[in-house]
């Protein structure tokens, strides 16, 4: 077994059981315990496992709100390709919302160049990266700054929202569960959220396999609310099949 495929099966074991034991895994994968050590060291650098005396608990347990710097590699590779798959929905011209999120930056970044397009967003990561490009017109909402997600929240943005109408709005989700749809740890961030669904025609939610099957602290919509999830190959079929069920097409990237 090659390292990136004991990093996944330490990963799911923690995710399935809550908490993985060095001495237990190393006997599951046969490997040294100081083999996986270290690859639980790898994996609390990703930012999706802490390590705790003997072993590790996954970040999702500990109810922790991870900072954009610490997500940004988590499942980058599955990120990548979800926002290469978003473009296809992309409009030939008119508005866009891009909500915050390290797999919605990737889209801004592969945003084409061959039409115009205006774009709105409460990010300030994603403001960044529109903000020089010469045929795309930035709207940038304003509000309070939370430090975890550089995302403008608050009456402020949701009010800027209103007035607005996209033709497509790309959300971002920190867990989707066919029961309680979308959720997102801070209640600020699930209100804007909204806001922007309220403001699009379309919705199409980014998320990688490791948002599925698990909830989050403040409710953001149901399933119903959505047109179309993007998500990657990793993500179980039968939770795809679940959450098409529930009225979203599913895309596997």
């Amino acid at each position: 077994m090659y390292a990136p495929e004991r990093h996944q099966a330490i990963l799911d074991a923690a995710r399935d059981a809550g908490r993985v034991e060095v001495s237990a895994l190393a006997e599951l994968l046969d490997v040294t315990p100081e083999t996986i050590r270290r690859d639980l060291t790898v994996l609390e650098r990703r930012g999706v496992l802490r390590r705790v005396h003997g072993g590790a608990i996954p970040v999702e347990r500990l109810g922790a709100e991870l900072a954009v710097p610490e997500r940004q590699d988590v499942a980058a590779a599955e990120k990548d390709r979800i926002a290469k798959t978003a473009l296809a929905e992309l409009p030939d011209g008119g508005t866009v919302l891009v909500d915050a999120g390290t797999t919605t930056v990737r889209l801004a970044e592969l945003l084409p160049t061959d039409r115009e397009l205006v774009v709105v967003t409460h990010a300030l990561p994603v403001a960044s990266v529109v903000a020089s490009r010469p045929n795309l017109t930035l709207h940038l909402v304003g509000g309070t700054v939370r430090g975890r997600t550089l995302a403008a929240v608050g009456g402020w943005a949701e009010r800027a929202l209103a007035e607005v109408f996209a033709d497509v709005c790309f959300l971002g989700t920190n867990a989707l569960t066919v029961e309680h749809g979308l959720t997102t740890p801070d209640l600020a961030e699930a209100a804007v959220k909204r806001a922007l669904i309220s403001s699009a025609r379309r919705t199409v939610v980014l998320a990688d396999h490791t948002k599925f099957g698990r909830d989050d602290f403040a409710h953001v919509a149901h399933l119903e609310a959505v047109d179309t999830v993007i998500t990657d190959t990793a993500t179980d079929l039968e939770i795809v099949a679940d959450v098409e069920a529930a009225g979203p097409r599913v895309l596997r990237a």
